[in-house]
């Protein structure tokens, strides 16, 4: 099977200082592919030339074998949705104007929703468990109200593909296990490609499918979660010592500080 999303040979630098150096990488249908790595390694930058807000200086992001680059942007919007670390709000919609947003790619002008788009929107936010939430100001919600809102927005875009920017950065321990048991739903269920920015190592490696390590921009590991998880792995990518060793509720890798 074709992967849904290639990069290769990916490069991008910042008023020259590199931030992504040489990756390469390939997303399959249905895939949860975690990005791991300390501050400045650049997941952000990654992540915004998977969805084009940046283009590569070097090499190729391709999806379902076209480049991107030759992709209108409303075009890409129907493929490719992001669920950003921090989305503020000037005015107080409700939560299905917020979710109405994600039907941007699928209007035609100045035209307004119409009955599909409503459709749509009450089946995202039904998709998130959050349709009850419908007519509540998005000011008003918690942190993990909120966030299923804005996954609901970006599944109203229909993508192949969504993107997430530390979807728990600012959530406790409930709501950081829902955040990740929904994204591994939707994964499932919908067959939905997933490039999911995390610092929490231990729900990524417990929730993705494959892991990559980046190290100042580059590719330093990639692979299943068993095989990039490891103590020297993390104590070379991140300066710290670390024990890493199963989890036995999951099977899969769990890291533990060292003194």
């Amino acid at each position: 099977m074709e992967p849904i999303l290639t990069l290769d040979n990916v490069g991008f630098t910042y008023d020259d200082m590199p931030a992504l150096k040489g990756v390469s990488l390939e997303l399959h249908s249905g895939e949860i592919l975690g990005i791991l790595g300390p501050n400045g390694s650049g997941k952000s930058t990654l992540l915004k030339i998977i969805d084009g807000i940046l283009l590569p200086q070097e090499g190729e992001v391709l999806i379902k074998e076209k480049p991107i680059k030759n992709l209108k942007r409303s075009d890409l919007a129907r493929e490719v949705a992001i669920v950003a670390q921090e989305t503020h709000f000037r005015f107080s919609f409700t939560a299905l104007e917020v979710v109405l947003m994600g039907r941007f790619p699928h209007l035609r002008g100045l035209n307004f929703e119409g009955e599909r788009d409503l459709e749509v929107a009450h089946n995202s936010l039904e998709a998130t468990h959050a349709l009850e939430l419908a007519e509540r100001s998005i000011h008003e919600l918690s942190g993990g109200e909120r966030q299923r809102v804005l996954i609901a927005r970006a599944l109203a875009q229909e993508p192949e593909i969504v993107l997430f920017d530390e979807p728990t950065s600012f959530l406790d321990l409930k709501f950081k296990r829902e955040i990740f048991k929904l994204i591994s739903r939707l994964s499932r269920d919908k067959g939905l490609s997933i490039v999911l920015v995390s610092h929490d190592i231990d729900l990524a490696a417990q929730y993705c499918h494959r892991i990559l390590m980046l190290r100042n921009g580059t590719v330093y590991n990639i692979g299943k979660p068993g095989d990039v998880i490891t103590s020297k792995n993390i104590e070379t990518v991140y300066d710290c010592p670390v024990l890493v060793d199963i989890n036995p509720a999951s099977g899969r890798p769990r890291v533990s500080l060292k003194d």
